[in-house]
This record gives structure tokens, C-alpha cells and sequence, in this order.
């Protein structure tokens, strides 16, 4: 018996609790928000860069924090994603937010994911870049809004 409460309080001690990765503060969106500009650059697509794809969550719906967020990546072949690369810019004062983000995700060639994502509730923008082999740069924009 003294055994199994040893076993217990260790197992105990070890399980590590999932927290959510905060992204952004509350004061980052308002400012950000507050200095949306009615101009916005335009750019065409590099031809052959690589793809973003938002995987979750689903735009179309209400979105709740936390949310899981999950991104696909995809390099036109013979190229590869280049991992290392990868950017997160919020708002529009495009705060580098990569290190939050790996903080709680690895990014790989495929994509990342991150379980619970925390975000103020609000309207949100996100902007993504991954580069391949052949030094192209995808992009890609999410804009959204928290309940």
C-alpha cells in the first residue's frame, strides 16, 4: 500500500497540465485595431511559393478562446518548406509574434498546431510567411474575430 501512494504522488508530480499559449495581449489587438489604415498593400503572389493552409479553426463560425489552430503547409515539388523560416506578424503594427507561437508549437514542413491558442475577444489578423528551398516566400492573411 505504501508503495501505490508513492507511485501515485510521483505520477502526480510528474503530469504537466496543458496551459494555453497566449498570443497576443489585450492592449496588442486594441492598438493594433485602433491603427487600421484605410490603405493596404497589394501583392501578387510569388508564382511557385509555397502554400498556407488554415486547417482550424473554421472561419465561418464563431471562434471561442481558447481555439486550437492548426496550419498546412505545402511546397510546389522539387522545392521543400524550409521550417526555420517561419513568421507570425499580428495586426496591423505587424508584431512578430513567432516566438509565442513556438513557445508552445514546433514547427515543421508540414505545418504546426498548437491545442489552445488564447486570444482576447475581438477582431484579430494574422500574417504568415514560410519559405522553401528556392527561396520563395508564401504569405498568407487570416483575419478573424473572437466571441
Amino acid at each position: 500500500m505504501k508503495y501505490l501512494f508513492l507511485i501515485l504522488a510521483i505520477f502526480a508530480s510528474s503530469t504537466v497540465l496543458s496551459e494555453p499559449v497566449n498570443l497576443v495581449s489585450y492592449s496588442e489587438m486594441v492598438q493594433s485595431n485602433d491603427n487600421k489604415s484605410a490603405y493596404r498593400s497589394k501583392f501578387a503572389p510569388v508564382p511557385g511559393a509555397p502554400n498556407i493552409d488554415l486547417v482550424t479553426p473554421k472561419l465561418e463560425g464563431a471562434i471561442v478562446s481558447p481555439t486550437p489552430i492548426k496550419m498546412r503547409f505545402e511546397a510546389k515539388s522539387p522545392s521543400t518548406i524550409k521550417p526555420d523560416t517561419f513568421k507570425v506578424f499580428y495586426g496591423s503594427f505587424q508584431i512578430d509574434i513567432t516566438e509565442r507561437l513556438l513557445g508552445a508549437s514546433k514547427v515543421g514542413s508540414s505545418g504546426f498546431s498548437i491545442q489552445e491558442a488564447a486570444l482576447p475577444k475581438g477582431s484579430h489578423k494574422l500574417t504568415l510567411n514560410i519559405q522553401d528551398s528556392e527561396g520563395r516566400v508564401g504569405s498568407k492573411t487570416v483575419e478573424f474575430e473572437v466571441k
